[in-house]
């Protein structure tokens, strides 16, 4: 006759105490650039634009880059380097391609203007 071994279980390890065992929480993982002091840095200007590009939307729709990019063109020839730059980003956020556009032709234009004045 044969005996068989069959090793006591811990109650530690025990299916039911696994599944009662709360589980660590771990820290969640930030890739934004930034260190552990500034966190409200972390997306820096992008967040501001970031939010400004979904507001916009929610007024136009998807007409929003366009839109965008009418209000940097009307920055850009009435000489308001700021607004541009912020339309600009704002139409970038909503349409990179479109953005990419606008800049290339604005700065096509005022590579002439230099050239005349």
């Amino acid at each position: 006759m044969s005996f068989h071994f069959a090793a006591a279980r811990s109650a530690a390890h025990s299916p039911i105490a696994r599944a009662l065992a709360k589980k660590a929480l771990g820290r969640a993982a930030n890739d934004n650039p930034c260190d552990e002091t500034d966190l409200t840095g972390a997306l820096g200007g992008q967040d501001f634009m970031l939010k400004a590009a979904l507001r916009h939307f929610a007024e136009h729709g998807l007409g929003a880059a366009r839109e965008a990019r009418k209000q940097a063109e009307r920055a850009f020839f009435t000489g308001d380097r700021q607004g541009y730059r912020w339309w600009l980003g704002v139409c970038r956020a909503l349409d990179r391609r479109l953005a990419a556009d606008l800049d290339r032709s604005t700065t096509d234009h005022s590579a002439d203007e230099t050239l005349i004045g």
